[in-house]
């Protein structure tokens, strides 16, 4: 699944700062209607970032109160220009969720036109995995995710 290129009059090296760092990623990370209340990063290669997303908009019917955890493994960070990491569902203790399928994301970081461009990139094993992800929301979650950021990013200029 390919989200389409993102561009936004941010710095290069503002727009990396809130994926590395627990303070920012708690303001934008996740779906509308959900919090962070978790958010344990160790941003290097080998590294780590352990999550919770918890709803907390009554108005999302069951799915208010539930959480959603989360664990990013860092394989590749070149500063200001990649991030590389597989995401897994995960228990709050950081074991991978079985039957739940990860993901290998490449998040690169551009200069375009005066602006920052992020093409993120998701890799899944299978169509079948897709399916999976896709069944359960996540575009738009991811979407509402994006949106987000760049709530967060104008906030933050």
């Amino acid at each position: 699944m390919a989200s389409p290129n993102i561009l936004w009059a941010v710095s290069i090296k503002s727009v990396f700062k809130v994926f590395s760092e627990a303070e920012h990623l708690k303001q934008w990370w996740g779906p509308r209607g959900w919090v962070l209340t978790v958010c344990d990063i160790d941003f290097r290669e080998g590294g780590s970032w352990h999550y919770c997303m918890k709803c907390s908009d009554p108005n999302q019917g069951d799915f208010y109160g539930f959480e959603s955890w989360g664990k990013g493994v860092y394989r590749e960070i070149v500063e200001g220009e990649k991030i590389v990491y597989t995401d897994y569902f995960s228990d709050a203790d950081g074991n991978e969720s079985e039957g739940m399928p990860s993901t290998l994301i490449t998040l690169t970081f551009e200069e375009f036109e005066g602006k920052t461009k992020i093409v993120n990139r998701a890799v899944y094993d299978s169509a079948e995995s897709l399916k999976k992800v896709l069944d359960m929301g996540m575009e738009q979650g991811f979407t509402e995710t994006w949106d987000r950021l760049a709530e967060h990013l104008q906030a933050v200029q």
